[in-house]
């Protein structure tokens, strides 16, 4: 098979158009518009960059986003409370934190913490079994969007993808990479 060029930032308008469509009928039906809360903890540079990409293509497709910017100082008790807080709220449908954390946080006890129906990354214990399950089984609640991204990216090309073998190599089997890895492999057999 010979390589091919993929126009990553024309398919990437395609989907941004049909999110945004769909945000619109949901609308006009008389349903609000999806809400994503996004937190960020600290000023990294990168961190600070993607999660303000983010919050601009919410904007452009009609997502409702709300904002949380807290310091690299916050506890990890304050931080759970604040995720215990939009896990309830009916207004917020997803949240996004931010990765990664400070050190004195723990990482995946913020990540259990999230609402598995709520967890855009698709980081949760619960989505990540879901996800490593065969096609038969139902698939998380949320598909992660880097393993999904990816496959959209693949079908753009005509490339069947149904019963192909994949390789992703992108870090260690335990690293969040190594995780995202596996997710794109699942997606390729089904």
């Amino acid at each position: 098979m010979a390589a091919q060029l993929i126009d990553g930032k024309a398919v990437a308008a395609q989907v941004h158009e049909e999110v945004r469509l769909a945000v619109a009928e949901r609308v006009r039906a008389g349903r609000p518009a999806p809400a994503l809360a996004t937190v960020l903890v600290g000023s990294d540079p990168a961190s600070s960059v993607y999660v303000g990409s983010k919050r601009k293509l919410c904007e452009k497709v009609g997502i409702r986003s709300e904002h949380v910017d807290l310091p690299p100082t916050v506890s990890q008790a304050e931080l759970l409370a604040l995720i215990d807080q939009l896990n309830a709220d009916p207004k917020v449908d997803g949240i996004l934190v931010q990765l990664p954390l400070p050190a004195h946080i723990d990482s995946e006890l913020v990540i259990e913490r999230i609402d598995p129906k709520k967890d855009v990354d698709g980081f949760h214990p619960y989505n990540l079994g879901r996800l490593a399950q065969k096609p038969q089984h139902p698939r998380p609640l949320l598909r992660p969007c880097t393993p999904y991204g990816a496959m959209r990216l693949i079908e753009s090309t005509g490339t069947a993808t149904r019963g192909a073998r994949a390789r992703w190599w992108s870090g260690p089997p335990t690293s969040w990479a190594g995780r995202w890895r596996s997710s794109c492999c699942w997606a390729m057999r089904r």
